[in-house]
């Protein structure tokens, strides 16, 4: 599910420590540069031209371990768990459990004013911690009781289901494509929304396809369009997998047809599938399309075509994110649940699950089976 920013903590009261200020920013930037710098030679080990872009290359490695969203998290995680132990009068090294389960406590019941945050918030800060913690070579036990009792007893006093964002279903999809213009910039977004509903696929996932191979390093995939459909080779989350687009029963409502369109206008035949237009929508450019675009036109194509317009027009725009294609595609695809979990890339039916919005959830009647 799509994460939500929380809104920032209060700026602090300016200490009557400057100096002392002034030696924990210095502090806190050089611990903060060691943890994001791991890769080092050993002290013994001298230095060569080799051994250092080595270094860099195994730097490199470490830091595409996680995503790149994931490590703009986690940074933020950090920064802010440093800034609140610097206005608590402590030091975040070495790590203390102690001031950790009262971290998490702040979170959950803050004293300041500003809003708490969801049980999922509070996990993803505790997991940016441990990564950050566990680059500095201090890992800590979450198991520990001032971290492990703490967030148990946050996640069964707070804890609320999920709130999932609203699946764009079949009439939906054809109405919102139905309201693009069919200039170079309408056949491109006629073709993310096709093809990411068709797919299943996740925002970032739309925007990373390349049209060939090893086409560009930040590729994230490359598609091969062939006469019965398309066969999108993802680099995903989950790891390597193949999605398989068919062709649909019209032009008007093809993926496929779709994405050659585009691709043949745009003269496209190397590298980013999905890139930027020109001001006047007419040129395609060289530059990839971030995935918040993919957000931003499901949210205007909504308010286009008229969907779920008895809600105003806020309401409408909470419902619906990039998952909504996604969630679509499970929702409304009358196949074996296997089938829809493949496409999706999901490792469990149950993960599927949460992603169909509306299913027989009777089909299968345990009640009657047991001969009752």
């Amino acid at each position: 599910m799509e994460e939500t920013p929380e809104n920032q903590p209060q700026e602090p009261e300016k200490s009557s420590s400057a100096s002392f200020d002034t030696w924990y920013e210095t502090q806190c930037d050089e611990r903060e540069r060691a943890g994001n710098d791991p890769i080092a030679l050993p002290s013994h080990v001298a230095g060569s031209g080799t051994l250092d872009r080595l270094v860099e290359n195994a730097r490199d490695y470490a830091k595409a371990s996680t995503a790149e969203n994931t490590n703009r998290a986690y940074a933020a995680d950090w920064k802010h768990f440093a800034r609140w132990c610097r206005l608590k009068g402590t030091d975040p090294l070495p790590p203390s459990p102690e001031m950790i389960g009262l971290y998490l406590t702040h979170l959950a019941a803050p004293t300041n004013g500003t809003p708490a945050l969801s049980v999922n918030t509070i996990d993803r800060r505790l997991s940016g911690l441990a990564w950050n913690y566990a680059q500095r070579g201090q890992p800590i036990d979450r198991k520990n009781p001032h971290i492990g009792s703490v967030l148990a007893g946050i996640r069964r006093k707070h804890a609320r289901p999920p709130v999932q964002k609203e699946a764009i279903l079949p009439e939906d999809i054809l109405a919102m494509v139905a309201c693009l213009p069919y200039d170079l910039r309408g056949l491109r977004d006629r073709a993310i929304l096709l093809t990411g509903y068709a797919g299943g696929l996740r925002r970032t996932e739309i925007v990373s396809l390349d049209v060939g191979k090893d086409d560009t390093p930040d590729s994230g995939g490359w598609i091969e369009i062939l006469d019965e459909g398309a066969v999108l080779t993802l680099n995903a989350k989950t790891g390597w997998r193949e999605v398989e687009i068919g062709r649909g029963s019209t032009e008007r409502t093809c993926p496929v047809h779709a994405l050659e369109q585009w691709l043949h206008f745009a003269k496209i035949d190397f590298g980013p599938v999905f890139v930027r237009t020109s001001r006047d929508g007419k040129k395609a450019l060289d530059a990839r399309l971030s995935d918040k675009h993919v957000a931003r036109l499901i949210k205007t194509t909504v308010l286009k075509s008229g969907i779920r317009s008895d809600l105003p027009e806020n309401d409408r725009l909470a419902l619906f994110s990039g998952h909504s294609l996604r969630a679509g595609l499970a929702s409304s695809a009358e196949v074996d649940e296997r089938y829809v979990q493949k496409q999706l890339g999901h490792a469990s039916a149950e993960m599927t699950r949460r992603y169909q919005r509306r299913r027989d959830r009777f089909r299968v009647n345990l009640t009657k089976a047991a001969g009752m």
